[in-house]
């Protein structure tokens, strides 16, 4: 199957509406703020994400080395109680179909590549968002209780994402999103790296999708969303 051109022809009434949710998302975003926990830290080295498995890289890759400015290392975590499924299960249903954790019209999750009811090493996916733009990720890992993705050549960032579940105890899963992301070109780099409202909206989403977990799981949030953002200077990166 050959890759979808960076601007699509998608009737403008779906980028209209899911401008329209991102208005919405932004005011629950604001709303979700006193229940966030955020911490912001000095990176280096150590933050920088695994490899792509070799027989995964092609032309289309769009790795951390072929990003610009600095890598931002975030991760955001939500303790779920009384809970009636567990990791497993959470996982198994946003493989199944990541719509489930989103939120609502604002971000569609397209199968490009794969059998669908089910997520494999090589799928493909085009994430659908109110921009011009579509982020297209290939999965990485896939494992009973987790899975990456990393971005392909036409999506706004470059760099790596990460769904995991962890059973904390009975009925107790702790839910995280691991994000390793640069800007994917210098006009991204500006409202990404230095305005940061790249970054904004990717913890709004990412805080959203977290609670979403916690509805899938059939429980209760328990504390705050957890984040935790490590800045990577470019020079770390050199070589990579």
């Amino acid at each position: 199957m050959s890759p979808r051109p960076l601007f699509t022809r998608r009737p403008p009434l779906g980028r209209l509406r899911r401008g329209w949710g991102a208005l919405i998302m932004a005011g629950r975003h604001l709303r979700s703020l006193p229940i966030l926990d955020r911490h912001h830290e000095d990176g280096d080295g150590t933050d920088l994400p695994a490899p792509w498995p070799l027989a995964l890289v092609d032309e289309r890759t769009k790795t951390i080395a072929h990003g610009h400015g600095p890598l931002f290392h975030r991760t955001f975590t939500v303790r779920a109680a009384d809970t009636r499924r567990g990791a497993a299960d959470v996982i198994g249903v946003l493989s199944r179909d990541l719509d489930r954790g989103a939120p609502p019209h604002v971000v569609t999750f397209a199968r490009e590549r794969g059998e669908p009811g089910r997520m494999l090493v090589g799928d493909e996916y085009r994430v659908y968002m109110p921009a011009p733009w579509d982020g297209p990720v290939r999965v990485l890992v896939r494992t009973e209780t987790s899975f990456r993705l990393g971005t392909l050549d036409g999506h706004l960032e470059a760099g790596e994402i990460e769904f995991r579940a962890v059973d904390a105890g009975e009925g107790v899963v702790d839910f995280t999103i691991e994000v390793w992301s640069r800007a994917g070109d210098r006009a991204a780099e500006l409202l990404y790296g230095r305005l940061g409202v790249g970054r904004e909206v990717q913890a709004g989403l990412w805080v959203q999708f977290c609670l979403g977990a916690v509805a899938l799981l059939e429980g209760r949030r328990e504390g705050h969303v957890r984040e935790i953002t490590r800045r990577v200077p470019a020079r770390e990166l050199d070589g990579r």
